[in-house]
């Protein structure tokens, strides 16, 4: 429970992060929206991302991890489409978004 917690919280502050400081990320609308979006992604990395971490495992191994990174983007990717206030103009946004929120969740993870 206190792992979903986290990961909400995670995705919460890192979208927001991302909006606030990352050029080319923009987000359209209320904040009510932005929560969503960030609750959104701390759901699919608590329920869907464990799944195709199993599934991506092999090629994971061979490139040492690197695609748990496009894993990420991929989710991130996802949420801009379900949420179209959430703007993110061009691939080194969305790599810098994706680190954001990895870190926000790792720092806020960290017991």
């Amino acid at each position: 429970m206190l792992k979903l917690v986290v990961q909400i919280i995670g995705g919460i502050a890192g979208i927001f992060l991302a909006v606030r400081f990352i050029p080319d990320v923009e987000f359209i609308g209320e904040i009510k929206y932005l929560i969503m979006a960030g609750a959104f992604l701390g759901l699919i990395n608590f329920f869907i991302k464990p799944i195709i971490d199993i599934i991506t495992l092999p090629i994971r191994v061979l490139t040492l991890g690197v695609f748990g990174l496009i894993v990420n983007m991929g989710l991130i990717w996802f949420v801009t489409l379900v949420f179209p206030e959430l703007v993110i103009r061009g691939i080194f946004p969305l790599f810098l978004t994706t680190l954001t929120v990895w870190l926000i969740s790792f720092f806020i993870s960290i017991k």
